[in-house]
């Protein structure tokens, strides 16, 4: 039971760290951010927080409800590890450091990282895929506004 709130513990402040980094990042951009030229059919600013907010909230159900019945392969604890470093790095080069470009490569990575998480995921249950499958669609939504603030700056 000890070994299970451990489990329980890590998974959230893992959760908590990727975000509070995410959003430190963010925010250290946002004056760059809110100069760019922006598709008509943009995403309103105040949807972005919203949704990852339920992203990761829905992901710490999940891993939680997954942790009380069994035990994470290596290759879904890789995938989680490659999708939370990727997910700062983005943040980082596109945000804090303004590059619409290297921003692009990252969420791509990200995007195809998403995917292979969420498809990991089936191996457990297809309920859990079924949960997180907002993740890779909001990342895919994000890409595409990523290369068109790309595009027209």
């Amino acid at each position: 039971m000890k070994e299970q709130k451990t489990t329980y513990f890590s998974i959230i402040i893992s959760i908590i760290v990727v975000a509070l980094l995410g959003t430190l990042f963010v925010n250290l951009g946002m004056d760059w951010y809110d100069t760019l030229a922006r598709p008509s059919q943009f995403v309103p600013n105040f949807i972005i927080p919203i949704v990852w907010t339920i992203i990761y909230l829905i992901f710490a159900v999940v891993l939680c409800l997954l942790a009380s019945v069994t035990v994470f392969s290596t290759k879904t604890k890789v995938l989680l590890i490659i999708n939370g470093i990727l997910n700062i790095l983005w943040c980082l080069v596109f945000f804090t450091f303004g590059q619409t470009f290297g921003g692009l490569i990252f969420i791509v990575l990200l995007l195809i990282s998403a995917f292979l998480l969420v498809n990991d995921l089936i191996e457990y249950g297809k309920w859990y895929t079924y949960l997180t499958a907002i993740y890779p669609i909001w990342v895919s939504i994000a890409t595409g506004l990523n290369l068109s603030l790309w595009i027209l700056n």
